[in-house]
């Protein structure tokens, strides 16, 4: 009988745009023994988790909790669950993980309309208005921090507008909940979602989610049955809640992992953490300038978890990428859909967001990159 390789994989320093680094208290976390998911125990390491999770993402919904599944699970949920067929939805489309909003939501009605900004821009406001004046719509589904671009996107605006023509405000957060502000009542989201293996630095496997109290009344009301059973909020939020209805086995492990890094978030704080990866970011936006590199987008509209960086000219996108990786164990990221082979893709996301790590990715590229 023949074996893979050894599952000791080599270290690499991960600045990609995702998964980050993990923390070795994470690690540890994960190494605990499982308990069954009905056991008490288990019980109430839900119920830290739940209350940490209603701090970072500075609300107080009563639906918060985590998904089984990766930052996908979490926007198939969040589509799924608020539309029915012959519901409107409007999508805000600038950058590759928006065009996945369309699909999903297009396979839950067909009145899927969509407004467009060029990659590396942000949508403006009026664009939504515009759209909204033109015909109403259930739900206004947006991405806050655009993996594929970089961009940040300005919600305030569009929260207002949003609710003023009647539609739930639904935000993906996949790639910039925990490393920059994003107060979701204050903002007024109704439907937020994120990752675990971004700026929580836990590795891939649980969606967080909120729902507020606009959505949550709409998902009483529906009319049919959810589309996905597994991501039935209807279903898990009796397991997450004093119910504890069995509904799925929960990732036990995961969730332990999850747990130990919110409770890493709190105990550095949100400001602090903010102001950590703003920092970071910063130190790399400045060195890549140094090197003569040009940044995708404008400074205004950049978001500090992901930079976009356009490849030189002259040099090799994928010789580049390989030689950091298997000479010196850093990853980054390619650049997608139209921006294939002209962008480099920085991820400083938890862990992974240390001025270290950025001074010896700087380092290597001044060393690779021809002059």
């Amino acid at each position: 009988m023949t074996h893979a390789a050894d599952i000791i994989s080599s270290p690499r320093l991960l600045l990609g745009p995702g998964p980050s680094m993990v923390h070795p208290r994470v690690l540890r976390a994960m190494a605990t023994p499982p308990v069954g998911h009905m056991d008490p125990q288990f019980f109430a390491i839900m119920d830290e988790t739940q209350a940490l999770l209603r701090q970072l993402f500075q609300t107080t919904n009563r639906l918060t909790f985590t998904l089984p599944g990766t930052g996908s699970a979490g926007m198939e949920a969040a589509l799924l669950n608020f539309l029915e067929a012959g519901d409107s939805a409007l999508i805000c489309v600038a950058g590759f993980f928006a065009e996945r909003m369309v699909e999903i939501a297009g396979r839950a009605t067909t009145d899927v309309r969509r407004v467009d900004a060029p990659w590396g821009q942000p949508i403006r406001p009026e664009q939504v208005e515009e759209a909204l004046r033109a015909r109403p719509a259930k739900i206004v589904a947006i991405v806050h921090g655009e993996t594929s671009t970089g961009v940040r996107q300005p919600l305030a605006d569009i929260a207002d507008i949003a609710h003023r023509y009647g539609a739930l405000l639904l935000v993906d957060t996949v790639a910039s909940l925990g490393g920059v502000d994003l107060p979701v009542d204050q903002t007024g989201i109704d439907i937020c979602y994120t990752g675990s293996q971004k700026c929580l630095s836990v590795p891939p496997g649980l969606a967080p989610i909120t729902v507020g109290p606009r959505a949550e009344e709409v998902l009483r009301a529906r009319k049919t049955k959810v589309q996905t059973w597994y991501l039935d909020l209807t279903l898990i939020q009796k397991y997450w809640g004093t119910d504890r209805a069995y509904h799925h086995t929960g990732p036990i492990n995961m969730q332990y992992a999850m747990l130990e890094a919110l409770r890493m978030v709190a105990d550095e704080g949100l400001l602090a953490r903010f102001e950590r990866h703003a920092a970071a970011a910063q130190m790399l936006w400045d060195g890549l300038e140094a090197l003569g590199l040009k940044l995708f987008v404008p400074v205004e509209n950049r978001l500090a978890t992901l930079t976009t960086v356009l490849v030189p000219e002259g040099a090799d996108d994928v010789a580049i990428r390989r030689q950091l990786l298997l000479d010196y164990n850093i990853e980054i990221a390619a650049g997608l859909g139209q921006y294939k082979g002209k962008l480099w893709r920085v991820g400083l996301m938890g862990y992974s967001a240390r001025p270290e790590n950025v001074a010896t990715l700087l380092g290597v590229l001044a060393r690779l990159l021809p002059r």
